[in-house]
């Protein structure tokens, strides 16, 4: 909401950081991509994703979800240090005095600005310990050699994990329970502390759908 007094007080109110128009400069003849601060983008082709997948497969075989899950959490380090300055800087607040709506509507621009597909966020469930977030049209699903019965995102889910624990000062655990990769029509991840989440992969891995896990994992917490 907008106050009277920051009408009157500034000459200028910040609109939407991750706006796309405003945060991304390209320049076609150097083939350079940049944020509006400067900072160089990197865009990733789907044919490069998909090869980067089929090498991991190739070289680390079944340690391929460890090793993504673990390039996620230092690739979420990272993400959540750049959001908190970009945003502190712009917004003139750190990312803790943010309201709540305010900061998920500045993640869910940022997330599809990047061209990471849409996010969003469940707080329903916050009172048993769990939060749900869900991505849709995920380009790392789409690159990912489809496994049946196997959630395929598994950078993204380093990503949350690093993201939100540095976000909540946690150390948090987040694992996937549908996944496009599979035909689902989004991907859904449970975020919580790691020995809350024991359970939640055996039971992926038994092919139980999300609702019957979060019902699950609900009744045993």
């Amino acid at each position: 909401m907008i106050e009277i007094t920051n009408l009157l007080s500034k000459p200028q109110l910040p609109g939407n950081y991750f706006a796309y128009n405003a945060y991304i400069k390209g320049d076609l003849e150097l083939g350079l991509l940049e944020n509006r601060l400067g900072s160089r983008l990197l865009g990733l082709p789907l044919t490069l994703l998909q090869a980067i997948y089929t090498g991991l497969e190739q070289e680390t075989g079944q340690a391929t979800p460890l090793v993504l899950f673990n390039c996620g959490r230092w690739w979420g380090k990272n993400f959540y240090v750049r959001f908190c300055e970009e945003t502190s800087e712009y917004y003139g607040k750190a990312v803790a005095q943010m309201e709540m709506i305010e900061f998920i509507q500045c993640l869910q621009q940022c997330w599809k600005t990047h061209g990471w597909g849409t996010f969003d966020l469940d707080a329903r469930y916050t009172n048993t310990g769990f939060l749900i977030l869900m991505t849709k049209n995920s380009p790392f699903a789409s690159a990912a050699s489809p496994v049946p019965q196997h959630p395929a995102c598994f950078l993204e889910a380093g990503v949350f994990s690093s993201f939100f624990s540095r976000l909540t000062g946690r150390d948090l655990h987040c694992v996937q329970t549908t996944c496009e990769s599979m035909g689902a029509d989004c991907n859904y991840f449970i975020l919580g502390l790691s020995n809350r989440l024991q359970a939640v992969e055996a039971w992926v891995d038994e092919g139980k759908d999300h609702e019957t896990i979060l019902k699950q994992l609900c009744e045993t917490s």
